[in-house]
């Protein structure tokens, strides 16, 4: 090794993104009298460094940082941080309209999860079994146990040229605790201080070396409590009008509507409160939800090194996790697609004559509920060593994720061909909201499960070292190739496929493909203080074709204080395997059927309206371009900050179309294939809809660009201990997808940080945190007709949010650490919002705040 890098300069690099195990760092890699380290490996790189300061922009939140936030959930963590807390989704609020109940997903820059790669020990993992929102594919953060992580390095510029596809706006490279020794017993209770919620968890970590030999096993087990939408007050119900907000009440009402000779007649009993001008009546379906759902998970990861012989060392990662959730919603909703008649001779049909049941919810039947469970297997095993002074690695990985969602006869799902059954043997009463007897309710229940399974298996071989001369300096490489299968499998209940049940998302995928890449990366000294790395990777994928993506990179270091810095990438996303695959799946979305209001005066308030999708094999990847600039200066040992600005564009973006668009072609035709409506009744020109068709397609484009601005100060008090303070903040400057700009509107605040102090005295040691997300426009799509209408229309403002996390720690002896703390100190509510009329229908924003209020914890560390 030519170069080497002094300590103190280490240090500084590492202070500046945040990683507080500089002295562990230093101890392991130092070598020799020169204060020389060896080369190790940095997330954006494949080559071997001397620092793990690079060209791109890496945040790193160590084991420590981890520790001091007091969250054992990482979706919790990452939605906390400002470059990761927006466009993600996760189990709160699991519920019949999400297609991936019990899992968690991180996105970068708000560009969704599909746009975010997420790596274990810098390796692919499988996704998960079941996509989000039909065909957002992800990886299901829900199986990494908090414990297990020593770091986790966010790389936040488009990475596609070392990675492959899914970098587009960046990486999220989780590395696992390994090479430890002894044994570490950790414990942990919280509890809300409103209503009911709590969390426990327990942790063994196990590790024992030798002169030959490394092992590391992890043990982990998280347990949450149910918090049910009833216990949430103004933040579980549908009907926010009392608030301010909109009446998102279904229109499937219990007790229903029906049509008597072709009219549209509401149920007699319906409650004043809930009757529509058109002659619907609502039903609150807001305190049937799980705000929080029960969840449970098992984990275990073990890592083993043995040395071979002085150039070859084997290796084997095996993760095995076991989850288990829920989801619940409101009993089934039912309307005319149903086609459930009640005859005249019905003891109970108030009408005495034959009749058409229109919308209506058999409530007696019970809430609709999901038991979720998944497990996940991964196993990696390989060689590394050297070779004539080049490393060289090469492994096989297995991966799997299967899950199941379950619902027994006792959990609400209601078949329509019974149902009917019932009702023409008069057993079932349909009528004025009552409650049928426990016999009849058996009559027309059922069970049904929905499997899914997402299998990989890859081979990767590559090689890092000196490449040739170069003047008084060497070039630095790194090449490899890189083989994978993947695939995915969602199947539904046959009853689902058979149209017996209503009301829930149901998707349906399947698919396989292989691909195989090569890639190559060289870091050029172009001066004793400048640095170019050029990166390019090729990518064939069986089912859509080849991309190749090169990147750029310069980092220069003009002076010992200041650091420049800038990358150039291009990116690609290949088609999801649930995109590529999808059979019909459906969703529903609260919208105003405009036309038929204007027709008939019927129907003029937002009801829920079903999509249904099918998928796209046509489809073409998305592709991206990014750039990032930036500027580190440390002119203390103590202090270091970092600006960089940044831009992602990315093209073909896969998406469905706004189906108010699809509503706007083809809704005003009662003879419409894609907008499919019922025979209209008498007098009428048409009739309620059935559903919409939509598709996926390379249909719009994002581009977002803005500043991150990160600062680490440390200060010695002397007697009275140390202080460190660190600032991570996050500006979005633009973000604009197919011609609408977002920036700040729904669900995209333009200002995002944490403020982080660590006091340190002795064996005590207190954290103290402040995240901070900013306001944006309400109701993206202000009339809810499904065009999203924002820029022509002001909305009201949902305000910014400050909350403060507080932690203690006291180490009692060297053997045992108390720890107690609390996450959002003042028990700041979520800001009220009116919603979007889809996800957010309960007064808040659940993809950006969290409504569970002030937690409590106590955590218990035991060192043998």
């Amino acid at each position: 090794m030519k170069q080497g890098v002094k300590r103190t300069a280490m240090a500084v690099s590492l202070a500046i993104f945040g990683v507080s195990t500089i002295p562990t760092a230093l101890a392991q890699q130092t070598q020799g009298a020169d204060n020389e380290v060896e080369r190790i490996a940095v997330t954006g790189s494949r080559i071997k460094r001397t620092d793990m300061e690079g060209p791109s922009p890496i945040q790193s939140i160590d084991a420590s940082m981890i520790d001091g936030m007091g969250y054992e959930n990482l979706q919790q963590l990452l939605e906390r941080m400002p470059s990761t807390g927006a466009g993600t989704f996760s189990t709160r609020g699991n519920s019949q309209d999400s297609t991936a109940n019990g899992a968690a997903a991180v996105s970068l820059r708000g560009m969704g999860p599909d746009a975010t790669l997420v790596l274990i020990n810098g390796r692919r993992v499988a996704i998960s079994a079941f996509a989000e929102s039909i065909t957002n594919s992800f990886v299901d953060i829900n199986s990494i146990p908090v414990s297990a992580i020593e770091r986790i390095d966010i790389l936040k510029d488009g990475a596609s040229a070392i990675y492959g596809s899914d970098a587009v706006a960046g990486v999220v490279n989780v590395i696992l605790k390994k090479d430890f020794e002894g044994l570490e017993l950790n414990l942990g209770y919280g509890g809300t201080t409103g209503p009911s919620y709590d969390e426990t968890t327990a942790s063994m970590v196990w590790g024992a070396q030798s002169d030959k030999s490394s092992s590391t096993v992890i043990l982990d087990y998280f347990n949450n409590s149910r918090l049910s939408a009833d216990e949430m007050g103004q933040y579980g119900t549908a009907n926010q009008s009392a608030y301010g907000g909109m009446d998102f009440r279904s229109s499937r009402g219990y007790p229903g509507y029906f049509y008597v000779d072709g009219v549209k007649t509401i149920d007699p009993d319906c409650p004043e409160d809930s009757a529509t001008e058109s002659g619907s009546c609502l039903f609150d379906y807001g305190p049937y939800g799980l705000t929080i759902p029960k969840a449970e998970r098992v984990g275990l990861i073990g890592q083993f090194d043995y040395q071979i012989n002085a150039d070859v060392t084997a290796f084997m990662e095996v993760a095995v996790q076991h989850n288990t959730s829920e989801a619940g919603g409101a009993a089934t909703p039912l309307d005319e697609d149903a086609g459930l008649t009640v005859p005249g001779t019905h003891p109970d049909n108030p009408f005495g004559q034959d009749i058409e049941i229109g919308r209506y919810r058999p409530v007696d039947a019970g809430a609709r509920r999901w038991d979720i469970s998944t497990d996940t297997l991964r196993m990696v095993a390989g060689l590394r060593g050297v070779f004539m002074d080049y490393d060289w690695e090469a492994s096989i990985q297995k991966g799997r994720s299967k899950s199941e969602q379950s619902g027994n006869q006792s959990q609400g799902w209601v078949r329509v061909d019974w149902l009917q059954d019932q009702i023409n043997l008069g057993n079932y009463n349909p009528f004025g909201g009552v409650t049928n007897p426990d016999e009849v309710i058996n009559d027309i229940t059922t069970s049904l499960v929905r499997r899914g399974e997402s299998r990989m298996t890859s081979v990767d071989a590559h090689i890092t070292g000196e490449a040739f001369d170069f003047g008084d300096d060497v070039v630095m490489m790194a090449a490899g190739v890189e083989y994978r299968e993947e695939e995915v499998s969602d199947i539904p209940d046959i009853q689902f496929q058979r149209g017996l049940i209503f009301g829930t998302e149901s998707v349906s995928a399947q698919a396989e493909r292989d691909q195989y890449a090569a890639y190559l990366e060289l870091s050029i000294p172009l001066a004793e203080q400048l640095e170019l790395q050029l990166a390019g990777r090729y990518d064939h994928y069986s089912d859509f074709g080849s991309t190749t993506n090169p990147k750029v990179a310069l980092r220069w270091a003009p002076t010992d204080e200041v650091t420049v810095r800038g990358s150039w990438a291009q990116g690609f996303r290949a088609p999801s395997l649930a995109q590529v695959g999808l059979g019909p799946s459906e969703k529903s979305v609260f919208f105003v059927d405009q036309y038929r209001c204007a027709a008939t005066g019927l129907d003029c308030e937002s009801l829920d309206y079903n999509i249904q999708f099918s998928g796209n094999p046509g489809l073409e990847a998305e592709e991206s371009e990014s750039w990032n600039v930036g500027v580190i200066w440390a002119p203390v040992e103590a202090l270091g900050l970092s600006i960089d600005v940044w831009s992602i564009t990315q093209d073909n973006k896969i998406d469905e179309q706004q189906f108010g668009l699809v509503y706007d072609a083809e809704c005003n035709n009662q003879n419409s294939e894609i907008c499919v409506r019922l025979a209209p009744q008498a007098g009428e020109s048409l009739g309620v809809i059935q559903k919409i068709f939509n598709t996926y397609q390379n249909v719009s484009s994002q581009e977002a660009s803005g500043v991150d601005f990160s600062a680490n100060y440390g200060l010695s008090l002397n007697n009275y201990g140390e202080l460190k303070f660190n600032l991570d903040w996050s500006y979005m400057n633009e973000f604009e997808k197919d011609g609408l700009d977002y920036t700040g509107e729904y669900g995209y605040p333009e200002n995002r940080w944490l403020f982080g102090t660590t006091w340190m005295l002795g064996a005590f040691d207190a954290n103290l945190n402040i995240s901070y997300i900013g306001e944006f426009e309400d109701t993206p799509d202000i009339d809810f007709d499904g065009i999203l209408d924002f820029e022509d229309n002001q909305s009201r403002m949902v305000d910014s949010q400050f909350l403060v996390d507080l932690q203690g720690g006291y180490n009692v002896s060297d053997s045992v650490r108390l720890v107690l703390g609390v996450n959002n100190l003042f028990d700041e509510e979520p800001p009220f919002a009116i919603g979007n009329g889809d996800s957010d229908l309960y007064g808040y924003v659940g993809g950006i705040h969290n409504p569970r209020g002030r937690f409590l914890y106590t955590k218990a560390t035991f060192r043998f």
